[in-house]
């Protein structure tokens, strides 16, 4: 701010006139920092592309990593199903097709692009990345909600390593995160999206689970039922063999990886078992003594767990905005530690769920969320650095994965309690105090602005609330 001679036009600056001083004001710069939200966005942003850049070097081979060729499930298994796709059926004479019709779309999808269908597969998984980020971010970026979830994403995914783009569980995940997201404000087409990604992996179908009974459980079950049947009934009426995939599953044995191989681990390096390791059903799996009594095991585990879970929904007494997500968590982790198989591309179906729920400040799976984040990159040791020691359960790779399951495990019970207990607490009502009948206030005469002729009126009169304003002076 400057002060200078006033010289308006047409008025002389002379003598007797006096000198007027006015102020001339200066254009005033300001400098705009960014806010807390648009720093966090920024620092979400540089973050996502610097770890999905590094992670596309791994995949493509430009840093390379120990372990095997883990692209060998794209050109060479998943290429050679898109080869059989393409004429009508399903690849009934492939044992390691295990899976639901609709992952023949997700096979079939990099045909519809220009490129190799190595790199096509590639694209395909990193569009279906961004898209789950960029839903986090904008669920995030809402009234009451975080930015902790994108956070969860943004590390948990490259802690995976380049195993995470070389197969499909990336884009049914991010289906997955879409349709849990969606359940809150548009039940019908969250559940659309879960029936979706039910039809093509089963595990989205366990969003489902903490919906509140009335409405949204009935649009949101009545659209997951309706897409995954009608997807399926297309499927088995257009191809052969749709659901050939059911047949393949009760000859399967216990996988090297699973919560149920760790006591058959321990058995065989303290040479107690004598049972053998191959390739069985598109997996490495553990056949011989004990693998039957241990299958039986993990199933009544998923029975009691699912029975667990429909206690717990009929008899959750509160819920909040983040029940859903919690119950879908926990849902998940129990079929995925009962399982007889845990493939490494599993996390990233709990990274997803458990983005999704810290999307939500009054979740109670945060403790969760860091115990499966953990998890990771023991599972990027396991699968592919040490893969062949875990084959042939050396102690040092049977110490990683264990560490891995126990993790796993703890982060199940952990979730399980906390959904319980933070669907228990019942608000207390604070017992009625009856109050004294205050003594009359006398009468005080306030300072007021002179001349505020109402004001006073009202401030003379509080003592007497129902005098008339005419009374009150």
């Amino acid at each position: 701010m400057e002060l200078a001679p006033a010289t308006e036009s047409g008025t002389p600056s002379g003598a007797g006139s006096g000198t007027a001083l006015a102020v001339r004001r200066e254009p005033v710069q300001r400098t705009t920092r960014p806010s807390g939200r648009s720093g966090a966005l920024l620092a979400l942003g540089a973050s996502w592309v610097a770890t999905r850049t590094l992670l596309i070097l791994l995949v493509t081979g430009v840093l390379r990593m120990p372990g095997g060729d883990i692209t060998a499930d794209v050109w060479l298994i998943y290429h050679g199903w898109y080869g059989v796709l393409q004429t009508g059926t399903f690849p009934l004479d492939d044992v390691t097709w295990q899976y639901p019709p609709g992952a023949a779309l997700v096979i079939l999808l990099p045909g519809l692009l220009p490129w190799s269908y190595l790199v096509s597969f590639w694209v395909i998984c990193g569009i279906a990345d961004a898209l789950a980020m960029g839903l986090l971010v904008r669920t995030g970026l809402r009234k009451g909600r975080a930015l902790t979830g994108a956070w969860v994403w943004v590390a948990g995914v490259p802690l995976l390593g380049p195993m995470i783009y070389n197969r499909y569980d990336v884009i049914v995940t991010a289906i997955a995160v879409a349709g849990l997201l969606a359940l809150i404000r548009r039940p019908a087409i969250g559940g659309l999206l879960l029936g979706l990604g039910g039809i093509v992996k089963i595990w989205p179908l366990l969003g489902l689970i903490g919906t509140p009974s009335g409405r949204r459980t009935r649009r949101s079950w009545t659209a997951a039922a309706a897409t995954t049947a009608s997807i399926g009934f297309l499927l088995a009426a257009g191809m052969n063999g749709a659901f050939e995939f059911l047949t393949f599953q009760k000859d399967r044995g216990i996988e090297v990886e699973s919560v149920g191989a760790l006591p058959i681990h321990f058995a065989r390096i303290a040479g107690s078992w004598d049972g053998k390791v191959m390739m069985n059903y598109g997996s490495v799996e553990m056949l011989g003594p004990w693998v039957p009594l241990v299958s039986k095991v993990m199933l009544a585990g998923t029975v009691l767990g699912f029975g667990w879970l429909l206690l717990w929904r009929f008899t959750a007494r509160r819920r909040n905005a983040a029940t859903m997500y919690d119950a879908a968590l926990a849902a998940l982790l129990i079929f995925t530690v009962t399982s007889r198989v845990i493939s490494p591309q599993y996390l990233v179906w709990l990274v997803g769920a458990a983005a999704v729920c810290l999307t939500v400040r009054g979740t109670s799976q945060r403790p969760v969320a860091l115990l499966i984040l953990a998890a990771t990159p023991l599972t990027l040791v396991e699968f592919p650095l040490v893969f062949g020691d875990v084959v042939a359960s050396r102690p040092g790779a049977i110490a990683v994965l264990t560490a891995r399951n126990v993790l796993l495990l703890v982060a199940t019970v952990l979730s399980c309690v906390r959904l319980w207990r933070s669907t228990r607490r019942t608000d207390r009502v604070p017992a009625t105090v009856v109050m004294p009948r205050p003594e009359p206030v006398p009468a005080v005469a306030f300072s007021v602005r002179p001349g505020i002729a109402y004001e006073q009126d009202l401030l003379d009169g509080m003592d007497r609330p129902s005098a008339a304003p005419g009374e009150r002076r």
